[in-house]
């Protein structure tokens, strides 16, 4: 029998393929996405292949990461509580679906993967596996064995599991392309400001640069396709992006959270990519969108960051949502200007051969084609409820 497992190379994944094979008797298929974590894949598989794995499965996944997952939530505006831009929400539906393809190929029962009980990762890998494919068992075994980290790293001495040196770090870390998450340690007091030490992608707003750096970024119908007038592939865009605005200091997220699960958890984010793009893409719809769109679409992206924080990648409401998205996008074409300065990415110029800016209605000049004179009518008619409400409220209270 055998499971296929979500392997990462750090401390749990690594016992997790010693626990498997004792606990369950499984042969071990080890599976490894890069999307973008900076880790060595090389590396990572020969610790897979050390610890008794009968196959492994090394997947660089950056470029559909990056145009499959990110370019829908750039589109969408998606910022989870108008602050996290989901970027390790968006992973695990890309994971979980390459865990179901290589069970597939390998003709395994089980897959398995490394979230705890408390988070949100869990929703989002159990349910996109069993829409993906039911039959497939789910093992979760941080779970079930409920180890503490050092009982964990007592096991793996016992087992000779070679234990990472980032064991010592009191943070857990997550990141890709879009973004990094780091929680634990002194971050789960909220109280406290985060040191120092947990950034690694944004210098500190104020060691960063005196003088500004502007930027120009460019979409075609909502996707970023050129930075500073060249073109080019949009995960280079947004690796380019990321140490441009990091090194501005940009990106750097800290707030209270609200799990799927019911917690409340001190989140603590860099993601200068997406916190750069993302005001770019907002600042372009505002300019080619009615006013219409625009309300409604900020309820429409508000509902898409929400599905993919809570697991639902997969549900046919996303599905809808895109297909709205995706229209509103067909005007999203422009290019948007953005002033980095000292932590902040402030967009400072737009233009767009869809605007709805119309200089010759909107100028105080002389020269305003804008006939003023009907706003009086205008004006009688739009206040009319508001005036006969306060009417009828006098009447009442004499």
């Amino acid at each position: 029998m055998k499971v296929v497992l979500a392997f990462s190379g750090g401390l749990d994944t690594s016992v997790m393929v010693k626990w498997l094979q004792e606990q369950y008797g499984y042969d071990v298929v080890t599976l490894t996405l890069d999307v973008g974590q900076g880790k060595d894949l090389k590396k990572v598989e020969e610790k897979a292949w050390s610890l008794g794995v009968v196959n492994h499965y090394s997947i660089d996944a950056k470029e559909e990461f990056i145009n499959h997952y990110v370019i829908p939530a750039i589109k969408a505006n998606a910022l989870y509580m108008d602050a996290y831009p989901v970027s390790s929400s968006l992973s695990r539906p890309l994971i979980a679906s390459k865990l179901v393809e290589v069970a597939e190929l390998e003709g395994a029962e089980a897959v398995a993967h490394g979230c705890t009980g408390k988070g949100n990762d869990q929703v989002r890998f159990d349910i996109t596996i069993k829409a993906l494919n039911p039959k497939l068992k789910i093992i979760a075994p941080v779970r079930e064995w409920n180890m503490t980290r050092d009982k964990e790293i007592e096991y793996a001495k016992e087992h000779g599991i070679p234990i990472p040196a980032s064991v010592d770090s009191p943070y857990s870390i997550d990141q890709n392309l879009w973004g990094r998450s780091i929680e634990c340690g002194v971050l789960e007091y909220p109280e406290k400001e985060p040191p120092e030490e947990v950034y690694e992608w944004t210098v500190p707003p104020e060691k960063a640069p005196d003088e500004p750096e502007y930027i120009t970024i460019g979409f075609q119908e909502g996707v970023p396709t050129s930075l500073n007038g060249e073109e080019m592939t949009p995960l280079k865009l947004v690796e380019k992006v990321k140490v441009i605005a990091g090194g501005h200091g940009v990106g750097r997220i800290d707030h209270i959270e609200d799990r799927i699960v019911g917690l409340k958890s001190r989140e603590v984010y860099e993601c200068p990519a997406a916190i750069t793009l993302l005001k770019a893409h907002f600042d372009l719809e505002k300019m080619v969108l009615t006013r219409h769109e625009k309300l409604f679409k900020r309820m429409v992206d508000h509902q898409w960051a929400y599905l993919i924080y809570a697991g639902l990648w997969m549900d046919p409401l996303k599905e809808a949502l895109d297909a709205f998205i995706d229209k509103t996008q067909e005007r999203v074409t422009g290019e948007v200007t953005l002033k980095l300065y000292k932590g902040n990415a402030h967009v400072v110029g737009r233009s767009s051969p869809y605007s709805l800016y119309d200089l010759n209605l909107a100028t105080y000049d002389i020269s305003s084609t804008f006939d003023q004179t009907a706003a009086v009518g205008f004006i009688e008619l739009w206040g009319l409820p508001t005036i006969t409400a306060w009417s009828i409220k006098k009447i009442l209270k004499s």
